[in-house]
């Protein structure tokens, strides 16, 4: 659990520890107007490669799949570490991405392997735990890393960490079940999925630039290439002998449910990780280092949430009430957000804790569900599914809900571009707090599909034993 563990903040971790360190990075490399591609090339890498991991992890064996990855992750780090100019930087950032795809898919995978049923739900808290500690270590030590030595350290803390993660998990994992059936691989399906992906994400990128990324013509052209494709590859892996993903496991309504709990959850958490302190410095003035610590209730709820639904799972031996507890809580606890003022930090608080605890009730959960809903040959693929839409869900949700509060702004007075980025420039305190409360009761109403989700769900003892 320990290689494991570190293996997944790893790949959390470098989803954040570069946020603080762009400025650095800029100055040094040049090249501003690629600066986002640092963040969003590896997130794009990352989803794309999350589907392949899952079925080569089915079809070739977890353990030696996770040590390529890891080994591809820390390779890509150092190649980081050493880029002269930002086209290296991004190259070697989506590498990067490739391998951090496999090491959050596989561990969790690794674990559906080796854990009893009943005993998931705590180790899958672990897991969500990484996440949540991955997300707070992240712009505090790129910060410090940057400030005190250079922010090509953000890259090279890497180098020690993988080497300790493949050298537990490779003697840790000796005894992990290997595949007995004939590999066959998809190549024509591989090859659909990761354009349509490619595609899907980048046109969601560009429609989270607000208004001003929404071109005539040029985004209805990207989200329709991307129907195209993705019909293309259903059209494949019906023929498909030993298709990448096989459509009959949507047949399961414990995949398909699952799937839109963990969807939207995510949705939530990434799109208020991002609200909650721009709404926090618009409303008070104040840096991003207090509107970081602000954010701290909803991110340390996360970890709590999880952990508190996994222990119950083991206890009750059913994964659906704290699944729909969780589901519920969260739009309630939106709108009570939306409600309370930031600058009541004690109320603000408790309302951002119950929102984690909330989305934290629901990781485990969902991903249990998901496991359970499948054949073991088919565990991979399941992880991989619930991992795919868990990043499908906090890109549409960064993408959307950025939008929507730039529109929102925009009506009530801000001018079109904004001044010195500043997007609640020109507007009262009260026109800037109404934005955004209509936006987190906009996201209280988006999370309502996961309680229909979650109520529907099957409910079913879990096995003491694998």
């Amino acid at each position: 659990m320990f290689g494991l563990m570190l293996a997944i903040f790893l790949g959390a971790l470098d989803q954040t520890i570069v946020a603080v360190s762009l400025s650095a990075i800029s100055a040094q490399l040049g090249d501003f107007h690629l600066l986002g591609w640092i963040v969003s090339g590896y997130m794009m890498a990352m989803t794309v490669a999350t589907p392949l991991y899952g079925k080569l992890g089915d079809l070739y064996g977890r353990r030696r799949l996770l040590l390529a990855s890891i080994g591809l992750f820390t390779l890509a780090s150092c190649l980081c570490a050493l880029a002269r100019d930002m086209q290296q930087l991004i190259l070697a950032r989506m590498l990067q991405g490739l391998g951090a795809g496999g090491l959050i898919t596989l561990s969790q995978a690794i674990i559906g392997d080796l854990m009893a049923p009943r005993e998931r739900g705590r180790y899958q808290g672990y897991i969500s735990s990484m996440f949540a500690l991955a997300s707070v270590a992240g712009p505090l030590l790129g910060g410090l890393l940057t400030a005190t030595l250079s922010w090509r350290w953000v890259f090279w803390i890497n180098l020690p960490l993988g080497l300790l993660a493949m050298a537990i998990s490779r003697r840790a994992l000796l005894g992990l079940p290997q595949p007995v059936h004939p590999a066959r691989i998809d190549y024509l399906g591989t090859l659909l999925l990761v354009a349509a992906l490619s595609v899907l994400l980048l046109a969601i990128s560009r429609a989270g630039e607000g208004p001003a990324g929404w071109h005539a013509g040029e985004l209805s052209a990207l989200f329709g290439l991307a129907a195209a494709l993705l019909l293309a590859f259903v059209w494949q892996e019906r023929r498909a002998p030993e298709p990448l993903l096989p459509l009959h496991l949507f047949g399961q309504r414990s995949l398909v449910l699952s799937g839109v709990v963990i969807f939207v959850a995510t949705f939530q958490a990434i799109s208020l990780t991002m609200l909650i302190p721009l709404r926090y410095q618009s409303l008070t003035g104040h840096g991003a280092a207090e509107a970081a610590l602000h954010l701290l209730p909803l991110v340390m709820g996360v970890p709590l949430g999880a952990y508190c639904s996994g222990r119950l799972v083991g206890l009750l031996g059913r994964y659906k009430p704290q699944m729909l507890f969780g589901s519920i809580l969260l739009p309630l606890a939106m709108v009570a957000l939306a409600l309370v003022a930031p600058q009541q930090a004690w109320f603000s608080g408790l309302c951002m804790s119950l929102c984690g605890v909330a989305i934290g009730c629901q990781y485990p959960t969902c991903m249990i569900a998901t496991q359970m809903a499948v054949a073991p040959r088919h565990m991979g693929v399941a992880t991989s599914t619930a991992n795919l839409l868990r990043a499908l869900g906090g890109t549409l949700g960064m993408a959307l809900m950025s939008s929507l509060l730039l529109v929102l702004l925009q009506q009530a007075g801000a001018p079109v571009r904004a001044i010195d980025g500043d997007p609640t420039a020109g507007l009262a305190p009260a026109q800037i707090a109404d934005a955004f409360n209509q936006l987190l009761l906009i996201g209280a109403a988006v999370a309502l599909p996961g309680v229909f989700a979650a109520l529907f769900l099957p409910d079913r003892r879990l096995p003491a034993h694998p």
